[in-house]
Protein backbone atom coordinates (compact mmCIF):
# COMPACT_ATOMS: atom_id res chain seq x y z
CA UNK A 1 0.00 0.00 0.00
CA UNK A 2 1.49 3.59 -1.04
CA UNK A 3 1.21 6.16 1.75
CA UNK A 4 0.20 9.72 0.89
CA UNK A 5 2.44 12.27 2.39
CA UNK A 6 3.28 15.82 2.77
CA UNK A 7 6.77 17.02 2.96
CA UNK A 8 8.41 20.32 4.34
CA UNK A 9 11.11 20.86 1.10
CA UNK A 10 11.50 18.91 -1.89
CA UNK A 11 14.54 20.44 -3.89
CA UNK A 12 18.04 19.61 -2.38
CA UNK A 13 20.94 22.21 -3.49
CA UNK A 14 24.35 20.31 -3.11
CA UNK A 15 27.45 22.08 -1.28
CA UNK A 16 29.04 20.97 -4.34
CA UNK A 17 28.37 19.85 -7.84
CA UNK A 18 28.48 16.15 -8.30
CA UNK A 19 31.38 15.45 -10.39
CA UNK A 20 30.41 12.68 -12.56
CA UNK A 21 26.43 13.32 -13.02
CA UNK A 22 26.92 17.42 -12.93
CA UNK A 23 24.10 18.06 -10.43
CA UNK A 24 24.00 20.94 -8.26
CA UNK A 25 20.23 20.37 -6.97
CA UNK A 26 18.81 16.70 -6.43
CA UNK A 27 15.05 16.10 -6.28
CA UNK A 28 13.04 12.52 -5.16
CA UNK A 29 9.59 12.61 -5.78
CA UNK A 30 8.57 9.30 -3.59
CA UNK A 31 10.14 7.70 -0.60
CA UNK A 32 11.79 4.76 -1.19
CA UNK A 33 11.14 2.19 -4.09
CA UNK A 34 9.13 -0.38 -5.89
CA UNK A 35 12.19 -1.94 -7.38
CA UNK A 36 13.62 -3.12 -4.01
CA UNK A 37 17.36 -3.17 -5.83
CA UNK A 38 19.13 -5.71 -3.34
CA UNK A 39 22.77 -3.30 -3.52
CA UNK A 40 20.52 0.10 -3.22
CA UNK A 41 22.77 2.37 -1.08
CA UNK A 42 19.47 3.95 0.80
CA UNK A 43 19.10 -0.39 2.57
CA UNK A 44 21.64 1.04 4.84
CA UNK A 45 19.04 2.87 7.09
CA UNK A 46 16.44 1.14 8.80
CA UNK A 47 14.12 0.03 5.98
CA UNK A 48 16.20 -2.19 5.25
CA UNK A 49 14.62 -5.60 3.53
CA UNK A 50 11.31 -4.14 2.84
CA UNK A 51 11.88 -0.59 1.35
CA UNK A 52 8.57 -1.26 -0.68
CA UNK A 53 6.30 -1.82 2.55
CA UNK A 54 7.08 2.00 3.47
CA UNK A 55 6.89 3.44 -0.17
CA UNK A 56 5.40 6.79 0.03
CA UNK A 57 4.64 9.39 -2.43
CA UNK A 58 5.13 13.05 -1.48
CA UNK A 59 1.85 14.55 -2.97
CA UNK A 60 2.78 18.18 -2.77
CA UNK A 61 6.12 17.88 -4.36
CA UNK A 62 5.02 19.65 -6.93
CA UNK A 63 3.69 23.10 -5.45
CA UNK A 64 6.83 23.15 -3.23
CA UNK A 65 9.05 22.89 -6.17
CA UNK A 66 7.37 25.91 -7.56
CA UNK A 67 8.06 27.69 -5.07
CA UNK A 68 11.85 26.68 -4.58
CA UNK A 69 12.37 27.22 -8.10
CA UNK A 70 10.72 30.50 -8.21
CA UNK A 71 13.65 31.89 -5.82
CA UNK A 72 16.19 30.30 -7.53
CA UNK A 73 15.43 31.36 -11.17
CA UNK A 74 14.67 34.88 -9.44
CA UNK A 75 18.48 34.67 -8.40
CA UNK A 76 19.85 32.99 -11.61
CA UNK A 77 21.30 29.84 -9.59
CA UNK A 78 20.15 27.38 -12.56
CA UNK A 79 21.93 24.18 -12.42
CA UNK A 80 21.18 20.59 -13.44
CA UNK A 81 18.43 18.90 -10.84
CA UNK A 82 18.99 15.25 -10.64
CA UNK A 83 16.30 13.49 -10.89
CA UNK A 84 16.76 11.00 -8.42
CA UNK A 85 19.39 10.64 -6.08
CA UNK A 86 18.37 7.86 -4.36
CA UNK A 87 15.17 6.62 -5.57
CA UNK A 88 13.90 5.63 -9.17
CA UNK A 89 11.13 8.07 -10.23
CA UNK A 90 9.08 6.46 -13.02
CA UNK A 91 8.47 2.99 -10.89
CA UNK A 92 5.14 1.62 -10.95
CA UNK A 93 3.62 3.77 -8.63
CA UNK A 94 3.93 6.99 -11.07
CA UNK A 95 1.97 5.91 -13.52
CA UNK A 96 -0.91 6.57 -10.99
CA UNK A 97 -0.20 9.57 -9.00
CA UNK A 98 2.14 11.09 -11.97
CA UNK A 99 4.64 13.22 -9.26
CA UNK A 100 7.55 13.13 -11.74
CA UNK A 101 5.91 14.26 -14.44
CA UNK A 102 4.46 17.23 -12.46
CA UNK A 103 7.60 18.37 -10.97
CA UNK A 104 8.73 18.11 -14.84
CA UNK A 105 6.82 20.55 -15.70
CA UNK A 106 7.71 22.50 -13.07
CA UNK A 107 11.17 22.26 -14.38
CA UNK A 108 10.36 23.10 -17.80
CA UNK A 109 8.09 26.37 -16.75
CA UNK A 110 11.78 28.04 -14.98
CA UNK A 111 14.09 26.88 -17.23
CA UNK A 112 16.07 24.32 -15.25
CA UNK A 113 18.17 21.11 -17.06
CA UNK A 114 17.71 18.16 -15.51
CA UNK A 115 19.86 14.96 -15.36
CA UNK A 116 17.54 12.08 -15.51
CA UNK A 117 19.22 8.73 -13.67
CA UNK A 118 16.65 5.73 -14.44
CA UNK A 119 15.96 1.69 -14.85
CA UNK A 120 12.39 2.63 -15.92
CA UNK A 121 10.97 2.41 -19.56
CA UNK A 122 8.24 5.08 -18.41
CA UNK A 123 10.24 7.72 -18.66
CA UNK A 124 9.46 7.24 -22.89
CA UNK A 125 6.12 8.46 -21.78
CA UNK A 126 7.93 12.30 -20.57
CA UNK A 127 9.60 12.53 -24.17
CA UNK A 128 7.21 16.10 -24.88
CA UNK A 129 8.17 17.63 -21.88
CA UNK A 130 12.13 16.61 -22.38
CA UNK A 131 11.88 18.11 -25.31
CA UNK A 132 10.56 21.56 -23.81
CA UNK A 133 13.24 21.56 -21.11
CA UNK A 134 16.00 20.66 -23.41
CA UNK A 135 15.02 23.46 -26.07
CA UNK A 136 14.50 26.12 -22.65
CA UNK A 137 17.22 25.35 -20.10
CA UNK A 138 19.49 27.92 -19.08
CA UNK A 139 22.37 26.15 -18.07
CA UNK A 140 25.30 27.38 -15.66
CA UNK A 141 28.07 29.85 -17.48
CA UNK A 142 30.88 26.54 -16.66
CA UNK A 143 28.67 23.95 -18.37
CA UNK A 144 27.32 25.39 -21.51
CA UNK A 145 30.01 23.58 -23.55
CA UNK A 146 27.10 20.89 -23.12
CA UNK A 147 24.69 22.17 -24.76
CA UNK A 148 22.17 20.45 -23.13
CA UNK A 149 19.22 20.67 -21.34
CA UNK A 150 18.28 17.25 -20.51
CA UNK A 151 20.23 14.15 -19.48
CA UNK A 152 18.92 10.54 -19.51
CA UNK A 153 20.96 7.97 -17.88
CA UNK A 154 20.01 4.26 -17.82
CA UNK A 155 21.79 1.94 -14.67
CA UNK A 156 22.68 -1.26 -15.15
CA UNK A 157 24.73 -3.48 -12.82
CA UNK A 158 24.67 -6.48 -15.41
CA UNK A 159 23.73 -7.85 -18.40
CA UNK A 160 23.48 -11.08 -17.76
CA UNK A 161 19.30 -11.50 -17.28
CA UNK A 162 19.34 -14.25 -14.21
CA UNK A 163 21.82 -12.49 -12.35
CA UNK A 164 19.89 -9.00 -12.63
CA UNK A 165 16.62 -11.03 -11.39
CA UNK A 166 18.56 -11.62 -8.29
CA UNK A 167 20.41 -7.96 -7.31
CA UNK A 168 17.12 -6.29 -9.04
CA UNK A 169 13.97 -8.02 -8.45
CA UNK A 170 11.56 -5.23 -9.17
CA UNK A 171 13.32 -3.58 -12.03
CA UNK A 172 12.96 -4.00 -15.79
CA UNK A 173 15.22 -6.50 -17.48
CA UNK A 174 18.48 -5.14 -18.78
CA UNK A 175 17.44 -5.80 -21.94
CA UNK A 176 14.19 -3.48 -22.09
CA UNK A 177 16.62 -0.91 -20.42
CA UNK A 178 18.60 -0.85 -23.33
CA UNK A 179 15.70 -1.11 -25.95
CA UNK A 180 14.52 2.16 -23.96
CA UNK A 181 18.02 3.89 -23.91
CA UNK A 182 17.61 3.03 -28.16
CA UNK A 183 14.10 5.06 -28.39
CA UNK A 184 15.21 7.93 -26.12
CA UNK A 185 18.32 8.09 -28.39
CA UNK A 186 16.32 7.88 -31.46
CA UNK A 187 14.11 10.67 -29.85
CA UNK A 188 17.45 12.82 -30.41
CA UNK A 189 18.29 12.95 -26.70
CA UNK A 190 21.60 12.82 -24.98
CA UNK A 191 21.86 9.25 -23.04
CA UNK A 192 24.24 6.86 -21.61
CA UNK A 193 24.68 4.20 -19.32
CA UNK A 194 25.92 4.25 -15.48
CA UNK A 195 27.35 0.30 -14.49
CA UNK A 196 26.50 1.26 -11.56
CA UNK A 197 27.36 -0.62 -9.21
CA UNK A 198 29.15 -3.46 -10.71
CA UNK A 199 29.30 -6.33 -8.21
CA UNK A 200 32.25 -7.68 -7.31
CA UNK A 201 33.39 -11.22 -8.78
CA UNK A 202 30.00 -11.18 -10.33
CA UNK A 203 29.61 -8.43 -13.30
CA UNK A 204 32.99 -6.60 -12.80
CA UNK A 205 35.45 -8.82 -15.11
CA UNK A 206 37.30 -7.80 -18.16
CA UNK A 207 35.22 -9.66 -20.35
CA UNK A 208 32.13 -8.56 -18.33
CA UNK A 209 33.08 -4.88 -18.44
CA UNK A 210 34.08 -4.91 -22.44
CA UNK A 211 30.75 -6.59 -23.14
CA UNK A 212 29.26 -3.59 -21.61
CA UNK A 213 31.22 -0.94 -22.93
CA UNK A 214 30.72 -2.81 -26.67
CA UNK A 215 26.79 -2.57 -26.13
CA UNK A 216 27.19 1.12 -25.31
CA UNK A 217 29.27 1.67 -28.05
CA UNK A 218 26.24 -0.64 -30.82
CA UNK A 219 23.58 2.13 -29.30
CA UNK A 220 25.74 5.05 -29.53
CA UNK A 221 25.30 5.92 -25.88
CA UNK A 222 27.05 9.30 -25.11
CA UNK A 223 29.06 8.66 -22.13
CA UNK A 224 29.56 5.41 -19.38
CA UNK A 225 30.32 5.29 -16.29
CA UNK A 226 31.52 2.64 -14.27
CA UNK A 227 31.23 2.55 -10.41
CA UNK A 228 31.82 0.35 -7.68
CA UNK A 229 29.42 -1.05 -4.51
CA UNK A 230 28.80 0.41 -1.80
CA UNK A 231 27.30 -2.02 1.39
CA UNK A 232 26.38 -0.10 4.73
CA UNK A 233 24.46 -0.77 7.96
CA UNK A 234 20.80 -3.03 6.90
CA UNK A 235 22.20 -3.29 3.34
CA UNK A 236 25.26 -4.83 3.87
CA UNK A 237 23.30 -7.47 6.12
CA UNK A 238 20.81 -8.10 3.45
CA UNK A 239 23.76 -8.49 0.55
CA UNK A 240 25.97 -10.64 1.93
CA UNK A 241 22.64 -13.20 2.66
CA UNK A 242 21.54 -12.83 -1.02
CA UNK A 243 25.80 -13.86 -1.78
CA UNK A 244 25.43 -16.54 0.64
CA UNK A 245 22.29 -18.19 -0.88
CA UNK A 246 22.93 -17.58 -4.63
CA UNK A 247 26.86 -17.38 -4.56
CA UNK A 248 28.04 -19.36 -1.60
CA UNK A 249 31.81 -19.75 -2.96
CA UNK A 250 32.17 -15.86 -2.96
CA UNK A 251 30.95 -14.78 0.36
CA UNK A 252 34.44 -14.85 2.28
CA UNK A 253 36.02 -13.09 -0.92
CA UNK A 254 33.08 -10.31 0.19
CA UNK A 255 33.63 -10.06 3.65
CA UNK A 256 37.49 -9.39 2.76
CA UNK A 257 36.59 -7.25 0.70
CA UNK A 258 34.09 -4.51 3.20
CA UNK A 259 36.11 -5.90 6.11
CA UNK A 260 36.83 -2.40 7.20
CA UNK A 261 35.18 -0.13 4.74
CA UNK A 262 31.56 0.44 3.13
CA UNK A 263 32.92 0.31 -0.55
CA UNK A 264 35.63 -1.86 -1.38
CA UNK A 265 39.24 -1.01 -1.25
CA UNK A 266 41.25 1.93 -3.13
CA UNK A 267 43.10 -0.59 -5.05
CA UNK A 268 39.99 -2.35 -6.23
CA UNK A 269 38.40 0.85 -7.26
CA UNK A 270 41.69 2.14 -8.80
CA UNK A 271 41.69 -0.76 -11.12
CA UNK A 272 38.37 -1.08 -12.07
CA UNK A 273 38.20 2.62 -13.33
CA UNK A 274 41.41 1.98 -15.28
CA UNK A 275 40.02 -0.92 -17.08
CA UNK A 276 36.90 0.89 -17.69
CA UNK A 277 38.98 3.89 -19.02
CA UNK A 278 40.79 1.85 -21.39
CA UNK A 279 38.30 -0.06 -22.49
CA UNK A 280 35.94 3.09 -23.31
CA UNK A 281 39.33 3.81 -25.04
CA UNK A 282 39.34 1.27 -27.05
CA UNK A 283 36.07 1.02 -28.12
CA UNK A 284 35.58 4.60 -28.56
CA UNK A 285 33.21 5.41 -25.83
CA UNK A 286 32.98 8.42 -24.34
CA UNK A 287 34.07 7.79 -20.25
CA UNK A 288 31.74 9.90 -18.40
CA UNK A 289 29.93 13.36 -19.19
CA UNK A 290 32.94 15.85 -19.21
Amino acid sequence: MVKEIYVKSILNKHRKRDEWFLDDYSLNPYKLCQFNCIYCYIRGSKYGESMDKELAVKINAPTLLEKELFKRAKRKEYGFIALSSSIEPWQPVEEKYRITRSCLEVISKFRFPVHCLTKSELILRDLDLFEEIDKKAVLPPDLRAISRGVLITFSLSTLDEQIARIFEPGAPKPKKRLETLQKVKEAGFCAGIAYIPVLPFISDSEEQLEEMVKTARELNADYVFVGALTLHGEGKKLYFKVIERHFPELLSEYKKLFKAYNQPSRNYQRKLEEKAKRLCEMHRVKYRIT
